[in-house]
């Protein structure tokens, strides 16, 4: 059974909240909203974060409300970047709108209403964050989003941001820092509740593009929150989940510039010292069930983490690998054979380019007897959710991740399916099932 997460924004209604930065500022029931104040409703997609609701204030409770009575317009911008006219300001198309409270939950009467807005990964109004370029480098970052809702019966104007719910990043703790020799790593972690035994824990390694000093673009900007869902936790009994964030990017070398393999990283030890050290904070991490994963860059720094230390990870679940496979020895390949091992990509991945990368390095494990290592390789990454076009709808070849964090991977490089006593599992529920 696979986990359905990218929800239509058409029925969604559900709602839970955490702000930037690490500041928790969650709506009160008590809050005095200001007339002309709204509240902006972001959720993670597949493809990032997109305002899915805005809530607006009423002065009179009301008991039903007219969707085409209302318009939305947004201004993106960000200071020192500049954006091409269709990305910086345009209209948001709303689907419907419902009575609510502040928060945004339905309600038979009261004086909020939510505009329930289309959302979709080719319109970049949609999304509160922007991959910006900067010294020859790619970063994700939060920028300022502005709404402007108007009632056009009556030309009542809501202008001001009053605040933010963010879905699913409510779960976890972004407050996380650690230090060692002069590196400083930043991390968010969610810790499940009712913990009667030892249970694992998942590690998740971002990519290239979410590195910085604010962890929830490490979690939303390719849906890691995901791991700490209701449905995906219960694979495992409930599982810690560490996303630690570097504050570049996990394949710098000393001089700056990227390694493949072929260099040293400055912050594999770092990352590794941050891992010991949050188990050894938490008594009730099984440490013969610790998993390690990411995308792109930190599919590079899990790997690395399973090279240097192959008997400390129970398994490692790698997407859109970036370590360059002619740079792994024969004599690694052989210290890393027996741990289990899933990797997630795409035939049409031009950044991490498969034949480079992991269609050799699981060739050669296979060769030299890894028994426990599976392979996805797909044609395309489509839309899932069947939503934006379904299979017919590709996002960017690098973006199999999507795959991991669907939790949609169940297949082998043979194309037959992976199985566990007889029965098909999914990458989740595999990992699962890893001890070491």
């Amino acid at each position: 059974m696979k986990i359905k997460l990218l929800p239509l924004v058409l029925i969604l209604l559900s709602l839970q909240q955490l702000p930037v930065n690490a500041a928790v500022a969650k709506v009160s029931q008590e809050s005095n909203y200001l007339e002309g104040n709204y509240t902006l409703i972001i959720e993670g997609y597949d493809w990032g974060p997109a305002v899915k609701k805005v809530v607006i204030p009423l002065a009179d409770v009301v008991t039903e409300v007219n969707a085409s009575d209302y318009s939305v317009a947004v201004k993106r911008s960000k200071e020192g970047v500049e954006m091409q006219p269709a990305e910086a300001q345009g209209n948001r198309e709303i689907l419907f709108a419902y009575v609510s409270d502040q928060a945004g939950n339905r309600i038979a009467e009261g004086n909020h209403i939510s505009l329930v807005l289309l959302v979709h990964p080719n319109n970049p109004l949609d999304s509160p964050i922007k991959y910006i370029f900067k010294d020859s480098r790619g970063r994700n970052q939060w920028i300022d989003y502005h709404m402007s809702i108007t009632h056009t019966p009556t030309s009542k104007i809501w202008d001001t941001e009053g605040d933010r719910i963010y879905l699913d990043l409510d779960r976890f703790d972004l407050k996380g820092t650690y230090t060692n020799d002069g590196t400083t790593l930043s991390y968010a972690s969610f810790v499940p509740e009712g913990m009667s035994s030892k249970i694992p824990l998942i590690i998740w390694l971002h990519g290239g593009g979410e590195g910085g000093t604010d962890p929830s673009i490490a979690l939303i900007a390719n849906k890691a929150t995901n791991y700490a869902t209701e449905e995906l936790q219960s694979y495992f009994g409930g599982a810690f989940v560490l996303v630690p964030q570097t504050p570049t990017f996990w394949m710098e070398s000393v001089s700056g510039d990227y390694t493949r393999g072929d260099t040293e990283d400055i912050y594999n030890k770092a990352l590794f010292n941050l891992i010991e050290s949050y188990v050894a904070k938490h008594p009730n991490i099984d440490a013969d069930r610790i998993y390690v994963g990411g995308c792109s860059n930190g599919g590079y720094m899990s790997l690395k983490l399973i090279l240097n230390h192959p008997k400390y990870f129970a398994a490692g679940y790698i997407s859109a690998l970036a370590y360059q496979n002619k740079y792994i020895t024969d004599d690694e390949i052989n210290r890393i054979k027996n741990v289990p091992m899933w990797f997630v990509h795409s035939k049409d991945d031009t950044t991490t380019v498969p034949d480079e990368t992991v269609v050799p390095l699981y060739n050669r494990l296979i060769a030299a007897g890894a028994s426990n290592v599976h392979f996805s390789f797909y044609d395309h990454v489509i839309d899932l959710s069947g939503f934006y076009g379904g299979k017919d709808y590709y996002f960017p070849g690098h973006w199999s991740w999507v795959y991991s964090h669907s939790n949609d991977a169940n297949f082998d490089y043979n194309q037959k399916p992976v199985q566990i006593n007889g029965s098909r599992v999914t990458i989740m529920e595999w990992l699962a099932t890893q001890k070491r």
